[in-house]
Formats: C-alpha cells, sequence, structure tokens
C-alpha cells in the first residue's frame, strides 16, 4: 500500500508572523511633506493632517505610502463635497480599505492598534478648559 503524505495547511510550513502592533496614541510628529505635484487645498492639507496622526499613519510611514495616503485625501474631499458620485465614494471606500482604515481592513492586513500599558498608568494633566472649571 502506497504512503499518502500527510496534508499540512501551507502556512504551517511558513514562519508564523503575528500581527502589526500600531500605538493607540498614532503617529507622533508632523505629517510628512505633501508628496502630489500641484498645490493642495486647505480642506486636503487637513485632511492629510489628521490621517498622519492615526495609528495607522506609523505602517504607512515604515511602508512608504505617502503617495496614496494623498491619493486618498483627494478623493476622500471630492466624496465629502455635496454631489459627489457613487463612483467617488467607492473609489474612497476601496482606497479606505488597501490603507486599513477599517476594521475588516486590519484585521486583513494584520493590524492591531495597542495601548501603551506605560503612558495608561501616567495621570494625565488637566486641559485648560477643565482648570478653568474648576475656578468657577
Amino acid at each position: 500500500m502506497p504512503q499518502v503524505p500527510s496534508f499540512r495547511p501551507r502556512d504551517q510550513h511558513s514562519p508564523r508572523v503575528g500581527p502589526l502592533q500600531l500605538p493607540a496614541e498614532g503617529r507622533k510628529g508632523d505629517p510628512p511633506p505633501w508628496p502630489a505635484s500641484g498645490k493642495a487645498s486647505k480642506t486636503i492639507l487637513a485632511a492629510w493632517a489628521e490621517l498622519w496622526a492615526t495609528p495607522q499613519a506609523v505602517a504607512w510611514e515604515r511602508l512608504g505610502w505617502t503617495r496614496e495616503v494623498a491619493r486618498y485625501c483627494r478623493l476622500l474631499v471630492r466624496a465629502e463635497a455635496p454631489g459627489a458620485t457613487a463612483a467617488v465614494h467607492a473609489q474612497a471606500t476601496a482606497l479606505a480599505d488597501r490603507l486599513g482604515l477599517t476594521p475588516k481592513a486590519m484585521r486583513l492586513l494584520l493590524w492591531q492598534v495597542v495601548a501603551d500599558e506605560v503612558s495608561e498608568g501616567r495621570e494625565v494633566p488637566p486641559t485648560t478648559r477643565e482648570r478653568l472649571r474648576a475656578v468657577e
């Protein structure tokens, strides 16, 4: 009787790689310079700065995805404008998935947002507004 090789799923042959852990507080520092040719509007640059402060931006920086994020910023502003077409919404949604901006996309990319346990133990100083309320 011939021997039948044992079946092993493909992922058991390759080393197991854990998820990429992204800091919950997001990426620190200024956003990278706008990479696309031409000037960007204030709205696009605001979206650019906001996106580069997210946890996902840590991965984008490692991967060099600045142009992809710039393309998403342009699409996002177009999709949020009055009268945006369904095609623009679909393109923005697809690019958001590729950039790991949805829970499902993060799971597929093996990205996890983790809290910094050291900073969690620190007391957060009150904001100016909170200090002013205490005086009232």
